[in-house]
């Protein structure tokens, strides 16, 4: 059994999930870095880049959605379902990974 959590990271957040992935990629040996700072920035900056992706992705599926609201309520489908099905082909076709 799987359990999907939501949540919304702020900065400080995101910034400290780096940090924790570049101190455990360090310490298996996978990376040696010489600036720290600087990468843990970088790194930073991609998993921003990659959560606004996915909010993005988010908007588009709730977009999608709207134009056939009717024809959802009318079907009986299941919203959060729909949403999850398109979100994941839309994101295999974008080359986004969730």
């Amino acid at each position: 059994m799987y359990c999907i959590v939501i949540m919304r990271l702020n900065k400080n957040q995101i910034e400290h999930l780096g940090s924790v992935i570049l101190r455990n990629l360090a310490k298996e040996g996978k990376i040696i870095f010489e600036d720290k700072a600087r990468l843990l920035e970088e790194v930073t900056n991609l998993l921003i880049e990659e959560f606004q992706k996915e909010d993005h992705l988010d908007q588009e599926v709730r977009e999608l959605l709207s134009k056939h609201i009717e024809k959802i309520r009318k079907d009986n489908i299941e919203y959060q379902q729909m949403f999850k099905l398109i979100k994941t082909k839309l994101a295999r076709e974008k080359g986004i990974v969730l």
